[in-house]
């Protein structure tokens, strides 16, 4: 005999589907029904396959120089960024990479773009302090009194190719140098360095992020000739080389990362829809990466691999590691209507599950 505290079967029914529709809607909104489907395609062999214990030690690397969080830590302890870049054509490159460097673990990112183009950028979020001085006359000078708080410059995005503008971001890059602050180059910042390599060449603790049009040209301005097909590793290290082995990060299905001596494969899966705002995304969250490198080093932290590429390698390869992990969940969700935008809410969930995480092999399990 049925107890008189049982509900009827059809009633039981209803709240055992209803528990599972639950359990689903939990399971997509958390994104592990894509961590188990993806699971063993975290990393793609690249042309250099590597093995997933090593892959597991390239990720305890970026672990090493993420710093902890601690209630004595005051604002801007964990990064201050800035971007250079922004005009009245490009206002969406530099909100990308400003905001994926807040979301990636910065504290404060800051804008220096042009006049026309910072009422539309700060409408784009309350988080980016936004400043309206790359086309001022003064405005090296202006931005240089800023640029004394920041621990690193992504220089690019949404900059443009108006010369007076240029001529202002070569200022700004001397000013980096003298101020030792590590700078990461992107898109139109890349057109400067190929028409002007003298300012940047030499400096090592840039890194610079050419897809492979972008490559080829800086290759070509570089050495004289065209590279060579199927050696990407070699091209990379031989252009870092000419370069003053500075940090070349040549962007593609794998990234190819070299200072001139290392060459490491950042070979993790991302996505095959190449929408615009991808590599800002990318150059905004290396921004960050680079000053946690670079301060982890300062502090003394004991990481073999670490010690072995360096602060500007273990950046970019985290970056890397970070941005395609990013795609490859917001294509799994949006195809080929994924736009930039959709990486960012995935940026929270794949840091904690790539670099909070602990243990062998949980980052490859879990994603």
């Amino acid at each position: 005999m049925k107890p008189k505290w049982l509900p009827p079967d059809h009633s039981r029914k209803l709240v055992a589907i209803v528990f599972i529709v639950f359990l689903v809607m939990f399971a997509i909104r958390r994104g592990l029904y894509h961590s188990l489907h993806f699971k063993h395609r975290l990393v793609h062999p690249g042309v250099l396959s590597m093995s997933t214990d090593h892959r597991g030690d390239l990720l305890e690397m970026v672990r090493s120089i993420v710093p902890p969080l601690a209630y004595d830590r005051h604002k801007g302890q964990a990064g201050r960024v800035g971007v250079v870049g922004g005009c009245q054509e490009y206002t969406g490159a530099p909100y990308f990479a400003g905001i994926a460097a807040l979301k990636s673990g910065a504290d404060l990112a800051h804008v220096f773009c042009t006049s026309d183009a910072a009422t539309v950028i700060k409408s784009y979020s309350p988080e980016l302090i936004v400043h309206p001085l790359l086309d001022k006359q003064t405005g090296v000078a202006e931005m240089s009194t800023w640029m004394e708080r920041l621990h690193t410059l992504v220089v690019g995005p949404g900059m443009g190719r108006e010369q007076h503008i240029m001529d202002n971001v070569k200022g700004v890059i001397a000013k980096a140098r003298q101020l030792s602050i590590p700078v990461v180059i992107d898109a139109d910042g890349l057109w400067l360095v190929t028409v002007s390599p003298e300012v940047i060449t030499g400096y090592n603790k840039a890194i610079l992020t050419p897809n492979i049009v972008e490559f080829n040209r800086l290759f070509q301005a570089m050495l004289g000739k065209q590279p060579e097909k199927n050696a990407s590793s070699e091209n990379v290290k031989q252009l870092s080389q000419a370069m003053g082995n500075l940090t070349i990060v040549q962007k593609g299905q794998t990234d190819v990362i070299s200072n001139g001596d290392k060459v490491l494969l950042a070979d993790a899966e991302g996505s095959p829809c190449r929408a615009g705002g991808q590599g800002d995304i990318l150059s905004g969250a290396m921004g960050v990466f680079t000053f946690w490198g670079y301060d982890a080093v300062r502090r003394g932290v004991d990481n073999p691999l670490l010690k072995e590429y360096g602060p500007s390698i273990a950046a970019a390869y985290g970056a890397s590691t970070l941005t395609k992990t990013c795609s490859r969940l917001a294509f799994s969700k949006w195809g080929r209507s994924m736009g930039a935008a959709d990486l960012i809410p995935e940026i929270h969930y794949v840091f904690e599950e790539l670099f909070e995480m602990s243990g062998p092999g949980t980052p490859v399990q879990r994603l």
